[in-house]
């Protein structure tokens, strides 16, 4: 069943032209729970089309001048940006996110790519010059990327792909999330009259050609963002062909509230960063560690906020938080609400909202610890779990514990302090008064199971390269 129906306007990028899937399947807007699209489904023989494509499009694409590169990347923002409007109220009905989340999420992707656009690839390094000999490092594209996106933030995270691949002469594989595939193939629109054919590629699928893209030996580099259960089994694909990865995964990023911190001051900024995206961010607070003196203040201040916000169609202007994305997550949430219930209080929301969608209000609990499912799992929903701690070297110790590692933070007034708990805190990166603080100008990369590799600035960057290094006798 349906309540729109508006098949045929979505089309696969494979070659330079945009194709009919071999097969189909709907897309469901979370807020109702329904299909309001079919949209095409990339069959193997679709697959292998695209990666050819790519191969054969990337010794032209490697060859031209990096100034071409940048103003094609350029033509694609602007792209973008005339088509913002349009981009943002398709985010929202496949994702789930209000209108201004997804305008947000638009914007940063153009930022993103106007970014790279302004980069130049790696230049090559004189590293050493002797009277025996001169030694050079360059830097060479990889050849054919597969760029496996999530569907939390699908628009942003093509763009944070797509800019280095293509800047540093690569071609792309992109394969956007099942359930979130509609904003990459009007995406791929664009690049059909932008990007010579074959530079870049736009194929959908049920979860059921991820493995082939990583063990092809025609591509060269994966780069994935999603959880890390699903980068444990891109790792054991792509080990078979030994290629170059850079897997960006979940995190349980905890943030510690220092004695000194002020409840009321920073309430509004832990609760914003713990339920932007409907808590659906890699980077979001998970885990709030608060001091003992301040833990009721901080557990009230949170609850108000979290029993102010209106639920609802993200297409609503006036709506303030989405549905969580798809069924299986909005199963999840509740499985570990449930364990939550029995073993902590719910002071704010908890509750599934009546009628079609997955819904679930801002959920605040209380009185649970390390142990606790949803102090120990990364719930990537609505609930945050409020933890007490007495000493501040035993809160930092305890969030250290977890195997995930892909950010944190640290709340308080005494500068020397925050430092140092920063400096152990281990992340790829820790906050100090702030969360969730990133841009295409800052590396990002995760500790321990939370990821492999560097995404964004030039770190990330050379990730998309092969160091080759001359070295030449001299006299």
């Amino acid at each position: 069943m349906t309540d729109t129906t508006t098949s045929g306007e979505y089309r696969l990028l494979i070659g330079g032209r945009l194709v009919n899937g071999h097969g189909s399947m709907p897309v469901i807007n979370p807020a109702t729970g329904l299909a309001f699209v079919e949209c095409p489904r990339a069959s193997e023989t679709q697959a292998e089309e695209a990666i050819q494509a790519a191969k054969k499009a990337f010794p032209q694409w490697a060859a031209s001048a990096a100034g071409e590169r940048q103003a094609l990347l350029r033509e694609l923002a602007d792209a973008m940006e005339r088509e913002h409007e349009s981009l943002l109220r398709l985010l929202t009905q496949e994702q789930g996110k209000p209108l201004a989340e997804s305008a947000f999420e638009v914007s940063a992707a153009i930022g993103f790519l106007r970014y790279f656009a302004a980069a130049s690839p790696p230049a090559p390094k004189v590293l050493e010059v002797t009277r025996e000999r001169r030694v050079e490092q360059h830097r060479r594209p990889l050849g054919v990327v597969a760029a496996i996106t999530p569907w939390n933030f699908p628009v942003l995270l093509i763009a944070a792909k797509l800019g280095p691949a293509l800047l540093s002469g690569n071609t792309v594989v992109l394969k956007p999330a099942p359930t979130t595939p509609l904003t990459a193939m009007r995406i791929g629109e664009l690049c059909a009259r932008i990007f010579p054919a074959g530079v870049v590629n736009v194929i959908t699928d049920r979860n059921d050609l991820g493995a082939m893209l990583t063990n092809h030996p025609d591509v060269r580099k994966i780069s994935f963002t999603g959880s890390s259960a699903t980068g444990r089994k891109v790792m054991a694909s792509a080990a078979n062909t030994l290629k170059r990865m850079t897997l960006e995964l979940g995190g349980n990023d905890a943030a510690i509230v220092l004695p000194d911190a002020d409840p009321a001051q920073i309430a509004p900024a832990l609760y914003a960063f713990a339920f932007m995206n409907c808590g659906q961010t890699c980077l979001a607070i998970k885990r709030l560690y608060v001091h003992d003196s301040l833990y009721d203040r901080m557990c009230e201040e949170l609850a108000k906020l979290a029993n102010a916000v209106v639920v609802g169609d993200g297409l609503n202007p006036n709506i303030q938080m989405g549905p969580l994305q798809n069924e299986q997550q909005f199963a999840k949430v509740r499985e570990l609400l449930e364990d939550a219930r029995e073993r902590g209080n719910v002071i704010a929301g908890g509750e599934v909202l009546d009628g079609p969608g997955y819904f679930i209000r801002p959920t605040i609990v209380r009185d649970v610890t390390d142990g606790d499912r949803i102090v120990d799992e990364e719930q990537f929903g609505p609930v945050l779990p409020v933890i007490r701690y007495s000493d501040p070297d035993d809160a930092l110790q305890r969030a250290n514990a977890s195997p995930m590692g892909l950010g944190g933070s640290i709340w308080g007034k005494d500068p020397q302090r925050l430092r140092d708990l920063a400096a152990r805190m281990d992340a790829g990166t820790i906050w100090i008064n702030k969360h969730l603080d990133f841009g295409p100008s800052i590396p990002l990369a995760g500790s321990k199971q939370s990821g492999v590799g560097i995404e964004l600035a030039e770190e990330g960057l050379a990730e998309f390269t092969q160091s080759h290094v001359i070295n030449m006798a001299l006299g």
